[in-house]
């Protein structure tokens, strides 16, 4: 009877010190976000030459699995406005003298804008458009009569750097500023300071504000610190507005500020702070495009990532210092990460004063 009742705790208290529900979440995520695979590949297509073989190489990319084509254009000059507002990712030119070449036994090339502005996703869309080229050069029986010649914007030689670090002035800020809110009401908790704190003549509003501010400020110090290398250390050419630059990391701060300190307010001790904290982390730099696309993922998880403010600051930040889009450009990229920060702040406030240890 005693070796029962002392199995039946020790599993209690195995099961109190597990995290089941999170693993398996985050086994789905690795799974469904964590791909390279890229599914879908909107483009533009321009094609001058309106000849039987042009129409056929076009048939061929219509015809797979993988590109989508958004618009037929009359001149690459329609590109442009294509490619900055992100709804294509690559714009493809068929010259004039595309099937008298070919016919008359000479190579042709077929002129691909990127958008470099995802290095990963570019290099992914190129590599399928050079697949299906090579097989239609093979069906023609001829050795490679079409050359895919390329160019990038926003980043001339698709450098995955250019790419990963201006992203890493939201995603290493978001780690910081989410474990320092994180850590603040717990640490008070533990500690026994915090239901003092409560009898003070401070307000929830007036506490919130001061666990909020210290978080922001480290996160935006520390962005200014990954700035300094990207600039002077990588040399990666900043484009746009140091002003838009640091509106945008200050929404996406405030934001990071509100999640954690409702993480901070829910836990009774600092161990289940960092536990939640990187339980929540963790899923929030997978669903945010950092390094594999958002258009790759199920469509219920790119659902989810509209409450991911991490996914909305990659892109204003990445706009900002790669193409140097302007503050109204982006604005729209604001409304998320503000609603998280509108929904978590008072959430955090209240709980301050009704969630008792």
């Amino acid at each position: 009877m005693y070796l029962i009742l002392l199995l039946r705790r020790l599993r209690s208290l195995c099961i109190k010190e597990l995290l089941i529900i999170p693993v398996v979440i985050q086994s789905f995520i690795f799974g469904y976000a964590a791909t390279y695979d890229l599914n879908f590949v909107p483009y533009v297509i321009c094609d001058q030459s309106r000849s039987a073989l042009s129409r056929d190489l076009v048939a061929r990319l219509d015809g797979s699995e993988k590109f989508s084509r958004q618009a037929t254009l009359d001149s690459t000059a329609q590109a442009e406005a294509w490619i900055y507002d992100g709804r294509a990712l690559l714009a493809i030119q068929i010259g004039s003298d595309f099937a008298d070449r070919i016919l008359s036994g000479r190579n042709a090339d077929v002129q691909v804008i990127l958008d470099g502005r995802n290095s990963t996703t570019a290099s992914i869309a190129l590599g399928y458009l050079a697949r299906i080229t090579e097989d239609w050069n093979q069906h023609l029986g001829r050795t490679s009569p079409v050359a895919v010649v390329t160019r990038a914007w926003f980043n001339p030689q698709l450098e995955t750097r250019w790419n990963i670090m201006p992203g890493m002035l939201a995603s290493l800020s978001i780690i910081q500023i989410m474990v320092l809110a994180a850590l603040s009401v717990a640490r008070e908790r533990e500690q026994g300071t915090f239901d003092q704190m409560l009898v003070t003549p401070l307000s929830p509003w007036e506490i919130l504000i001061g666990k909020a501010i210290p978080p922001v400020v480290v996160g935006l110090a520390q962005a200014s610190l990954i700035l300094l290398v990207c600039l002077f250390w990588f040399d990666i050419p900043f484009a746009g507005s140091f002003t838009d630059l640091y509106i945008s990391l200050g929404v996406f701060t405030l934001s990071c500020a509100g999640l954690g300190l409702c993480i901070s307010a829910v836990s009774l001790n600092m161990q289940q702070a960092l536990v939640y904290c990187f339980v929540v982390l963790l899923p929030m730099v997978l669903l945010s495009g950092l390094a594999t696309p958002v258009s790759a993922m199920p469509e219920a998880m790119q659902i989810a990532t509209y409450a991911n403010p991490l996914r909305f600051a990659l892109v204003c930040v990445r706009s900002v210092y790669l193409e140097g889009a302007p503050l109204a450009d982006i604005a729209g990229n604001f409304i998320p990460m503000l609603a998280v920060a509108a929904v978590t702040l008072p959430l955090a406030g209240w709980l301050f004063r009704n969630r008792l240890s």
